[in-house]
């Protein structure tokens, strides 16, 4: 099995590297070119495992080797690194992160046993952090989609103890920034209005947290739902001859309500 995985990988190396000196539109591309790809890539990877599709899962998993391996073949070109290289350092980092498996360096005061994931993570961010010798927030990629970042950035404030104790406490801190939204929506203060708006937005992603609920997963499901009810407010109202466009509010709102009331799969 490991025989031809490995077969398997090098022939894809190899047809990446024929492509790349035979193709006009591969042999144009640059790490530039490729950025704006490799999101979207991402993007499509992540809606798929949001519906546990998993053909598509594997089809996107393949798109988003094929743009590793490029980044890798040009920076070769480049004399910047090698293929190799990219993964020696990645099996390197991995053996250094996980001190409970493979036995941690003399020195770091890393945990040999691990009791749970929460061990493990502590680990990983005291790694991590000697590695960038930089702040706890420090390796929070900047260009982060806003949502995701708020869920990085209070996983690591909570690694050194900067969090609430209790689930309750969050919630309060919710309601807490909802009445300073609603303060400030009072006084007309479109400035006040997103700070606040901003905060209580990143009080709920608290909250999710302690929930055990991933926002972006609840926030990817809501659109779904939406866009499946209001798809369907469309088809319903062309059965009657009348196109959204054309109906009041609570004509809408009570097509709304009977496409609810169908609780077909969202």
């Amino acid at each position: 099995m490991k025989e031809d995985l490995a077969s398997s990988f090098l022939r894809l190396v190899g047809i990446l590297d024929e492509l790349r000196e035979k193709c006009p539109w591969d042999r144009k591309q640059t790490i530039q070119s490729l950025r704006s790809m490799t999101i979207e890539e991402t993007y499509e990877l992540t809606d798929a495992v949001s519906r546990e599709d998993w053909p598509g899962i594997k089809e996107e998993l393949g798109d988003l080797l094929l743009h590793v391996l490029f980044y890798a073949r040009i920076a070769s070109e480049q004399g910047k690194f090698s293929l190799g290289d990219t993964l020696e350092s990645l099996m390197e980092k991995l053996i250094f992160r996980h001190p409970h498996i493979y036995g941690p360096q003399p020195g770091t005061g890393l945990l040999r046993e691990v009791r749970d994931e929460e061990d493990v993570k502590k680990n990983w961010e005291k790694l991590k952090q000697r590695e960038r010798q930089s702040t706890v927030l420090g390796g929070v990629p900047r260009s982060l989609p806003a949502l995701v970042k708020a869920e990085r950035l209070q996983e690591k404030a909570a690694q050194v103890g900067f969090e609430w104790e209790q689930t309750p406490e969050v919630r309060e801190k919710v309601q807490e920034e909802l009445v300073e939204l609603d303060t400030a929506v009072r006084e007309d203060n479109p400035t006040a209005v997103e700070e606040e708006f901003g905060d209580l937005l990143f009080s709920l992603i608290n909250y999710a947290r302690f929930l055990r609920i991933d926002a972006e997963h609840a926030l990817q499901k809501a659109n779904a739902k939406f866009t499946r009810r209001f798809t369907g407010m469309e088809q319903l109202a062309l059965t009657r001859g009348k196109a959204l466009s054309d109906m009041t509010l609570s004509e809408m709102d009570a097509l709304w309500n009977s496409v609810k009331q169908q609780k077909l799969p969202d």
